[in-house]
């Protein structure tokens, strides 16, 4: 059963109601239209998904891009995509890509249901892993590593694709968390559909190091805010795709197109989810 972590409106209101003044600082989302724009940027790519929409996913490895769960399904049959339906475009930008990779197989995790009611608890395992069928060699494009959960107040960046912007990813260099329960991010980073499953960065030391994958955008006393999953499970999953994950049909994976999409509110929980894309 999917249910909202008692009280979690409640804390972001009271918490949105101490933090509006931090909120109205964040950083604007600033175009990487250019190759000197993107430098650094390039292992955040699209992800096309068999035609009917798009979602943002990053390098963590040569062969494995990390995304959201959500992002893996048909947003209006419910049925999971073929991952050989999905490819991968390392620094897409104007047209074209650092690297163009087709995906091999993804894992999930074995508690998350596409199915079910847009909770905190879904929001919680919102993440997959994509094994890609070829590496990418490049020394441009370079995968990110991963750091531990940050804690509230710390400084965060974005980097996504979104429907009002397909062609060129964004960089958000000022945003952070407000508040963390339980696996959730919730977070002021400006995200819209077809952001789902961007990396979510801690930038200590002037290095990019992925903390959280975009999940969701959420409404709550009237402020708009950003959902991210935590990387708590992430061995699991490591572990899943390692040992075979669920490999479907494999194939070359066409051009596609793009799209959108919206997930209605549960009635009755205070906060309003709505997935940035997939």
């Amino acid at each position: 059963m999917y249910r909202l972590i008692p009280g979690l409106a409640l804390i972001l209101t009271l918490v949105l109601s101490l933090t509006r003044a931090a909120l109205a600082q964040d950083g604007d989302l600033r175009m990487l239209n250019t190759g000197e724009d993107g430098k650094g940027w390039e292992a955040v790519g699209r992800l096309d998904l068999d035609g009917r929409g798009f979602c943002t996913g990053a390098l963590i490895s040569e062969t494995i891009v990390l995304t959201a769960a959500h992002c893996l399904f048909d947003k209006h049959r419910g049925d999971r995509f073929d991952p050989s339906r999905i490819e991968f475009l390392a620094g897409w930008r104007n047209g074209r890509a650092s690297a163009y990779r087709d995906v091999r197989r993804a894992v999930i995790p074995k508690g998350y249901d596409f199915n079910a009611p847009v909770t905190s608890d879904r929001v919680r395992n919102d993440i997959a892993l994509l094994e890609l069928y070829q590496p990418v060699r490049s020394t441009t494009v370079v995968p990110f590593a991963l750091a531990h959960q940050p804690y509230p107040g710390d400084p965060l960046a974005v980097v996504s694709y979104a429907h009002d912007r397909p062609e060129a990813p964004s960089l958000q260099e000022m945003c952070g968390v407000i508040t963390t329960q339980e696996g959730v991010l919730v977070m002021s980073c400006d995200v819209d559909f077809g952001s789902s499953g961007a990396p979510v960065f801690s930038m200590q030391g002037g290095i990019p190091r992925i903390v959280s994958v975009v999940s969701a955008k959420a409404e709550v006393a009237g402020e708009q805010v950003s959902l991210g999953t935590g990387l708590t499970g992430i061995e699991a999953l490591m572990a899943d795709l390692h040992g075979g994950g669920t490999p479907l049909a494999a194939g070359p994976a066409p051009r596609i197109t793009i799209g959108k999409s919206v997930t209605p509110s549960r009635p009755g929980i205070g906060a309003k989810f709505v997935r940035p894309g997939g």
